[in-house]
C-alpha cells in the first residue's frame, strides 16, 4: 500500500524559495506514532495528514506535524493543504477554480479561501481562528542577547520591545535595530534552553523594520529548536501572533491594515507572507494571513509491511 505524498513550497510564487511543505493525504489509517515518524523523515518544518473530515460539510480533517511534536494549528501548513485540496477537488467554473476549503484542525475548523489562476500562482487566505494573547513574561534583554549570540542595544527599536504572545502556538517577539543584527543572530546552545525553555516558547521571533524589498513593512527570522526546526523560512502562526506586537507598537487606528513580512533570506529561502489586521473600537478584531505555494512533488510514501522503527 502507498499513501499520495506531495510537497509544496508556501508563501512564494516561485519553485524553491519560500516553506517546504509535506502533505499526506488519505492519511486515515495512520496512527500518531506513525504520522510522528513520517515527519521526522521528511525532517521538514511541518508535515500534514489529511483525512476525512468529520463533518462532511467540511473539506478535511488536517493533523499537523514538526520533526519533534504535533502543532495545534500552524500557518503554511494551512495554506499549503487548503491550496493542494484546491488544486484536487475544486471544478472549474466560467474558467476559474475559486474555492472555500474548510479545514478541520486541534484549534478549531479553519475557513481558507482559494484563488487558482491560470496564469497567476495559487493563492489562500484565511482569518486566524484565535487572536493573539499575552503569554509569559518576557526574558530580560541581556538574556534574549546572549541566546541569540547579540549584544543587548541591538534588542528593541523605536518603543518596540521584547513580547511574548500566543494564539494556539506560543511566541516570544524580540525587535531587532536593522539587517545587519538580524544576519548575525543565532540560536546559541549554551544558553537558549534556559532562556526560551520549550515549556512557555514554541518558537522565538525575531523582526525588524529594515528590509530587503521595499514592498516589505517587516523583515523576520525565527528559531524553534525545541520544535525540531533550527529556523524556519516562514511562519504563518507567528505572524497571527505579531498582529498583536503591530497593533500594540505602532498605534493603528480602526480599519484594515496590510503589513507584508519577508522572511527566509537568511537561509537562501525568501518568503512573503501577507498580514491583514482588521481594528475596531481601538480593539484587534480579525487578523488574515495570506500567501502563494506552489506544487515541486507529486508521489508517493510506501506503508507496507516491511520493517519500520514506528510502533
Amino acid at each position: 500500500m502507498a499513501l499520495p505524498l506531495h510537497t509544496l513550497d508556501v508563501f512564494t510564487d516561485r519553485r524553491f524559495c519560500g516553506n517546504p511543505l509535506a502533505v499526506v493525504t488519505d492519511a486515515d489509517e495512520l496512527s500518531t506514532d506513525q504520522m510522528q515518524a513520517i515527519a521526522r523523515e521528511l525532517s521538514l518544518s511541518e508535515t500534514v495528514f489529511v483525512m476525512r473530515s468529520d463533518n462532511p460539510a467540511h473539506s478535511a480533517r488536517i493533523r499537523i506535524f514538526t520533526p519533534a511534536r504535533e502543532l495545534p494549528f500552524a500557518g503554511h501548513p494551512t495554506i499549503g493543504a487548503a491550496i493542494l485540496q484546491a488544486q484536487l477537488r475544486a471544478p472549474t467554473v466560467n474558467g476559474e477554480r475559486d474555492a472555500i476549503i474548510a479545514l478541520e484542525q486541534s484549534i478549531g475548523t479553519v475557513r481558507v479561501g482559494v484563488r487558482l489562476r491560470g496564469n497567476q500562482p495559487p493563492f489562500a487566505e484565511f482569518d486566524a481562528p484565535k487572536l493573539p494573547e499575552k503569554s509569559a513574561i518576557p526574558p530580560s534583554r541581556d538574556r534574549i542577547a546572549d541566546a541569540l549570540g547579540l549584544l543587548p542595544r541591538e534588542i528593541g527599536f523605536e518603543n518596540h520591545t521584547p513580547q511574548c504572545l500566543a494564539a494556539g502556538n506560543s511566541f516570544a517577539f524580540v525587535p531587532v535595530t536593522g539587517l545587519e543584527a538580524m544576519a548575525r543572530a543565532r540560536a546559541d546552545a549554551a544558553h537558549w534552553d534556559s532562556v526560551f525553555p520549550g515549556s512557555a516558547f514554541g518558537g522565538v521571533y525575531l523582526y525588524t523594520r529594515e528590509c530587503v524589498h521595499n514592498g516589505s513593512a517587516f523583515h523576520a527570522r525565527m528559531f524553534a529548536p525545541q520544535l525540531g526546526v533550527p529556523e524556519d523560512p516562514a511562519t504563518g502562526s507567528a505572524a497571527v501572533c505579531f498582529a498583536g506586537v503591530v497593533h500594540d507598537f505602532d498605534g493603528l487606528p480602526d480599519g484594515a491594515h496590510r503589513r507584508v513580512i519577508e522572511q527566509g533570506h537568511e537561509m537562501g529561502r525568501p518568503s512573503s507572507i501577507a498580514l491583514t489586521l482588521v481594528v475596531a473600537g481601538g480593539r484587534l478584531e480579525t487578523v488574515r494571513i495570506g500567501g502563494s505555494a506552489v506544487r515541486v512533488i507529486d508521489g508517493e510514501i510506501a506503508t507496507d509491511s516491511r520493517p519500520t522503527c514506528w510502533k
